[in-house]
C-alpha cells in the first residue's frame, strides 16, 4: 500500500538561554494511504514537536520527512505553506473555529485563498460537512451556538475540505465529555473506512483504541512494543 508518509531518523534540538533541548531523537515512523494511527505519550514526550513537523509548522534539525512522496524538509517557507494549505487537514483540541462566524463560513476558509469559485466552495464544504455528519439545520449557525461536539464536527469538516492527503488532530476530544468524545471518533473512525489517512496524538488509552495502530513516544523516542510494555510493568511497579 502506497506511503502517504515516511520520516526517517528525524531529530529536532530547540536552542535558549538555558541550553539545548534534544526534543525528537531519532524518530522514524511510516503511515500508509487510509491507516488511522495513533501517536500516544504522556506531556512532554515529543508528541507535540513531532505534531509540529508532520503538519510543516516546523523544520527537523536533522532527518527525513517525505509526504506523498515530497521531500518537505528541503522546502521554503511558500512552498510549506502551500503544503499545509493543498495537503494537510488540522484538527486541534480547542476546535480554533470564528466564534460569530458561520458553520459554513467555517469550513470554507482553508478555501478563501484557492483560485475555486464560489460554488465549488459551497459544494466542497456541503460535501465535508456531510461527510461528519451535521445536520443542514445547522450551516447557518454560528460557531459559538454550537455544542463542544458539534464544534469538533465542524472542525473536521473544514480538515477535510480540501481533500487533503492526511488529516492530523492533536487532542482532539481532550475538551469533551466521554459520549461527545466517542461521537467525535466515531466521525474519525467513519473516514478512515472511507480512505482517509488519519495521525491522531492523544496521552487517552481509550481514544488509542479506536485507532488500526498505536505508536508510543516517551522522551523524544518511538518505543517498540517490548519496550512500551517494560515501560507498563515498572509504572505498575512503582
Amino acid at each position: 500500500m502506497a506511503k502517504v508518509l515516511d520520516v526517517h531518523n528525524v531529530h529536532r534540538i530547540y536552542e535558549s538561554a538555558a541550553g539545548y533541548t534534544h526534543a525528537l531523537r531519532g524518530v522514524s515512523l511510516e503511515v500508509s494511504r487510509g491507516e488511522f494511527l495513533c501517536v500516544m505519550g504522556p506531556s512532554g514526550s515529543g508528541k507535540s514537536t513531532l505534531m509540529n513537523i508532520l503538519g510543516c509548522l516546523d523544520r527537523p534539525t536533522s532527518g527525513t520527512y517525505m509526504l506523498e512522496g515530497l521531500n518537505v524538509s528541503e522546502l521554503t517557507d511558500d512552498e510549506l505553506a502551500m503544503v499545509r494549505a493543498t495537503r494537510l487537514g488540522f484538527v486541534f483540541q480547542s476546535f480554533n473555529l470564528l466564534p460569530r462566524a458561520t458553520v459554513m463560513r467555517n469550513v470554507q476558509l482553508p478555501l478563501i485563498y484557492t483560485n475555486r469559485s464560489n460554488n465549488e466552495r459551497l459544494e466542497r464544504a456541503v460535501r465535508a460537512l456531510n461527510a461528519v455528519g451535521l445536520p443542514p439545520d445547522f450551516y447557518d449557525h454560528r460557531s459559538n451556538e454550537l455544542s463542544g461536539g458539534q464544534m469538533q464536527r465542524v472542525a473536521i469538516a473544514r480538515a477535510l475540505v480540501n481533500d487533503p492527503a492526511l488529516i492530523l488532530a492533536d487532542e482532539p476530544t481532550g475538551n469533551l465529555d466521554s459520549a461527545t468524545s466517542d461521537m467525535v471518533l466515531q466521525t474519525f473512525a467513519r473516514l478512515r473506512n472511507e480512505g482517509k489517512t488519519i495521525v491522531l496524538i492523544t496521552h487517552d488509552p481509550e481514544v488509542s483504541s479506536w485507532a488500526d495502530r498505536t505508536v508510543h513516544i516517551r522522551d523524544g523516542k518511538l518505543l517498540t512494543d517490548d519496550e512500551e510494555r517494560a515501560h507498563a510493568a515498572e509504572r505498575g511497579h512503582t
